[in-house]
């Protein structure tokens, strides 16, 4: 029940919830070329680009074939950055567009709506993972020496992707921004984070930038999931990365719960 627009305390409005959750992952559903068609093709791309210009003749990295140890990190950049384009593209579409009442109207709570679109967005890189998998599965015969570490990579990076999402897409207001903000921010994070290398490569300076970068540590854990390897403690990352949700979730729900630059 509600008294003049605010819930009763304990209260979950789990209809507005489920819907605005099954909106998000119908409407990536209804384009699925684009949505999971195309991060297959994407990765597939980035994996004979690297066989056809090193082949055979790359030496190992960390005891691993040099394909195989660059493959989960594909599969992780990929499945990041569609949960980052996910939840961005829906709100700020919406925004734009002057339809994103029609998501602040009903009687979802700041945490409900966070929770919404960040259901579409883990719902979008558990289906492009196992895509990918699959196909890698097939190429390269990539197996997974610990599922549960690749599960936790794949949905504590879609929620921390879909958060980063969500607070960019509220602070954008035209899509010129949030395409500045995607280029300048989202990517350099995903391809400098350890994707196509060891960070203990490096030189020393840049292996301590490296460790400040959140990403690097859903890369880790992913490759550790995928192939028992890491250049950091799986459980280091583990923590450095639910610390960086809980800060991202937090402003993003300080955010909607404001309104700030939502209300029009």
């Amino acid at each position: 029940m509600y008294e003049m627009g605010v819930r009763r305390f304990g209260a979950v409005n789990w209809m507005g919830l489920r819907m605005l959750g099954w909106r998000e992952i119908r409407r990536f559903l209804a384009v699925w070329q684009q949505t999971v068609l195309a991060p297959l093709i994407t990765a597939g791309l980035f994996l004979t680009v690297f066989a056809l210009a090193f082949g055979r003749n790359r030496a190992d990295v960390m005891g691993v074939d040099f394909l195989h140890f660059i493959a989960p990190g594909i599969l992780m950049m990929t499945v990041i950055q569609n949960a980052f384009a996910n939840t961005s593209s829906s709100i700020v579409i919406a925004k734009v567009q002057g339809n994103i009442v029609d998501t602040l109207m009903p009687p979802l709570a700041s945490w409900e709506i966070l929770l919404g679109y960040l259901a579409g967005a883990i719902a979008r890189a558990l289906i492009v993972a196992v895509v990918i998998w699959l196909g890698l599965f097939v190429v390269l015969g990539q197996g997974i020496a610990h599922p549960l570490w690749a599960l936790a990579a794949v949905v504590l990076g879609a929620a921390f992707l879909g958060g980063l999402g969500i607070l960019a897409a509220v602070f954008a207001d035209k899509f010129d921004q949030m395409a500045a903000i995607t280029n300048f921010v989202i990517t350099p994070l995903s391809f400098l984070s350890g994707t196509f290398y060891s960070a203990k490569a490096l030189p020393p300076t840049f292996q301590i930038l490296t460790h400040y970068n959140p990403v690097f540590y859903l890369i880790d854990m992913a490759r550790y999931g995928f192939l028992g390897v890491s250049d950091a403690s799986p459980w280091h990352g583990l923590t450095v990365i639910c610390a960086a949700l809980v800060g991202v979730l937090g402003l993003g729900w300080y955010w909607l719960r404001t309104g700030y630059r939502m209300k029009p």
